[in-house]
């Protein structure tokens, strides 16, 4: 009777251990694969057949769908160049130069994966309605309240992620450094 009982009680030992690991990973992810270049990861084989398990699980419970391998990456950040999180309160700078792309998208989202919700309903910017600099820089203010130029309201949400999709562009798999893909640099301006 004993040995029924620790094996029942090694049993659900295990499958409270199992579950909650995998609802970790898939909630989270993992670092399987994953691109670091500044405070922008990404995850280039998760549009491919060769896509890891855990990405597998994350993306069948986001019900996020990645950008195929052949049509593009998408980078993700959430923090600042410092490390510090992004603040939906404060002022954030995104400024620098894209990776060679055919089309790109840079968008703001809350940490649950939606659009976040502003009067305005503005949500991000493409690559052809962002205004840039003679050389080809650009900088977007994301920011509580309105400011001059790119900006995008973050309607005070305490904390959300910067998406930058580039679309038809050779980084990729074999990127692995700032030089291989300039991205922009994210600063935090001041919070109010």
């Amino acid at each position: 009777m004993r040995l029924i009982f620790v094996l029942i009680l090694a049993m659900a030992i295990a499958t409270v251990v199992g579950l909650g690991l995998t609802w970790n990973t898939a909630t989270r992810g993992v670092e399987i694969g994953t691109l670091t270049i500044g405070p922008w990861t990404a995850r280039p084989r998760i549009g491919t057949s060769d896509i890891d398990p855990y990405a597998r699980a994350t993306v069948a419970r986001s019900g996020e769908l990645p950008i195929g391998a052949g049509d593009g990456i998408t980078f993700r950040a959430t923090a600042d160049n410092a490390g510090k999180k992004l603040d939906g309160r404060c002022d954030v700078v995104v400024s620098g130069v894209t990776p060679p792309a055919r089309f790109w998208t840079l968008t703001i989202y809350d940490t649950k994966g939606k659009l976040v919700a502003n009067a305005l309903q503005r949500y991000g910017f493409t690559s052809q309605e962002v205004v840039r600099a003679s050389d080809g820089s650009f900088i977007v203010r994301i920011a509580p309240r309105a400011r001059s130029g790119n900006w995008l309201p973050t309607g005070g949400v305490s904390r959300y992620q910067i998406l930058l999709r580039l679309y038809d562009t050779p980084v990729g798999v074999a990127t692995r450094s700032q030089k291989d893909a300039p991205l922009p640099s994210i600063t935090m301006a001041g919070c109010s």
